[in-house]
Order: structure tokens, then sequence, then C-alpha cells
């Protein structure tokens, strides 16, 4: 049985900081976050562990407010329905196995967050090509879909060349980046401004782009349970404030609430 759940825009939401926002009507009763390492809260509360509880999709900390945690407002009994498949190191090669969970799990809202792993799994020549992340994407969706009819989010990938920008001048940051071999397509050479580091930072960026390009046009076509969150998260100009101090890359505490904002703003919008 296809189930929908009814998204509307509320008057008076605030985004953390202010007060508690409304959650959808119709909240669901069970609900699944598919993606990577970022979803599973990895380094937001510990050295190189997930921390599920600061989630922005499904954590249950105060200190996020996760979709979770905001829709248990409307629906109490959510928290015993919920699921975490994303895995560290995922790429969107890896999201039709999750979305087949989600399907099994019976949920009827799904998060989904993917891309960074595409970029980030070895250096340029590594990044999944367009058309395979789209393909992947398809799949995923199309199990989604034709499985449970749950309303799916799709957040954009964030911008991982940011992160080059905000943190390359501080030595600690690089050294770090360097030794953790840490997404080695934006990141390495991290004090070289040479022309064809440049280049291929920008290149790094247009393919962010084109991802999250492919990531609103498959969710199009799934109008009616589908929800994008129009480079959103993208364009969220983060600091080194939101950044786990452990790799200078996840999100820590503070960047997981912010997710969970921008998300949930997107979400109603």
């Amino acid at each position: 049985m296809r189930r929908t759940l009814i998204v509307v825009v509320l008057a008076g939401i605030a985004l953390i900081g202010g007060p508690a926002p409304a959650a959808p009507p119709q909240a669901p009763t069970s609900m699944a976050a598919l993606g990577d390492s970022i979803t599973r809260g990895y380094n937001a509360c510990g050295w190189l562990f997930d921390c599920v509880n600061r989630s922005w999709s499904t954590g249950g900390s105060d200190v996020v407010e996760s979709h979770l945690h905001r829709l248990a407002r409307q629906q109490p009994e959510l928290p015993e329905h919920v699921y975490n498949n994303a895995r560290f190191g995922a790429t969107s090669h890896d999201l039709a196995a999750q979305a087949e969970l989600a399907v099994d799990q019976g949920v009827e809202y799904v998060t989904v967050l993917i891309g960074a792993g595409d970029v980030c799994q070895g250096g340029e020549a590594d990044m999944t090509p367009v058309a395979d992340f789209t393909r992947n994407v398809t799949d995923a969706f199309d199990m989604l879909d034709e499985g449970t009819g749950a309303t799916v989010f799709v957040a954009s990938i964030p911008d991982l060349v940011r992160l080059w920008e905000i943190g390359h001048d501080s030595i600690d940051v690089r050294n770090t980046w360097n030794l953790g071999d840490i997404c080695p397509a934006v990141l390495e050479r991290p004090d070289s401004t040479e022309p064809a580091d440049r280049e291929r930072r920008e290149r790094v960026a247009q393919r962010i782009d084109d991802y999250n390009e492919q990531l609103a046009v498959v969710c199009q076509r799934y109008a009616g349970t589908c929800r994008y969150d129009g480079g959103a998260v993208h364009d969220f100009p983060f600091t080194m404030k939101h950044i786990s101090a452990w790799d200078f890359f996840h999100p820590n505490r503070y960047g997981q609430a912010e997710l969970a904002s921008i998300t949930w703003a997107a979400l109603l919008d």
C-alpha cells in the first residue's frame, strides 16, 4: 500500500534557536535515513566512530534537533521505528541496497544525503561518472517508489571545495588532511594555489554541481512523493565552527544541527 506524507508550509516556523518548529501533519510512524558517514554522524561526538544520536536525520540528541526529533513531537511512536541505513564510505553505488532495506522496513519517510563519497573515494580520476551517479540514484528511487511509496527528502551535496577555502590556511588542518589522505580529489596539496590545483578544484566543484543537478532531476520524476532541498545544503556558508576537529572534514554537532535546521526548512518550504 502506498503511503504519502503530506507536507505543507506552516506559518511561524523558526530555525534552531527559536521556538520549536511544528511538524508536518500526518507525521509518519516510521522513517529511514540513507547515505554515508555524514548521516551516520561520524566524528560528531568522538574520534573515528559513528555518532548516530547526533545524525541530522535520525538522531535523538536535543542539541541537533534532527528530523526524527521534530517529527516525534507529533508522532511519539516514531522513535520505535527508525532506521539509519547510511554507512561510512557509501557512494551512490550503495544507495539501492540501502533503499532495499528501507523497503523491507516498510518505512513511510526516507531522507537521502549521498554523493560526498562519490567525490572522495580517491583522486579526481576516481570520481563517479555523472551518468553512473544518475543511474545509481534512479535505481534507488525507483525501488523506494515502487516498494513503499514513502515520501523521500533529498539533501544536496555540501560544497566540499568550500572546506578547502575555509581551512587550507591552517597548518594543523592541512597536516590532518594530508596524514589522513582525506578526500584527495578536493584536499590533496592543500597549500597549493598553482594553476593545476586550482583547475582541479574547479572541476571537482563542477562535478558536485552536476551531481546535485541530477538529484533534482531524478527527484522531480516523483514529484508527488519526492522533495529536493533546492541546493540549500550545498549553498550553506559553513565555517570551521561546524567541522569536526578530529578530521576537519565531517560535521561536528553544530554542523549536524545546521544540517537538520536547513533541511527541515527545505522540507517545509
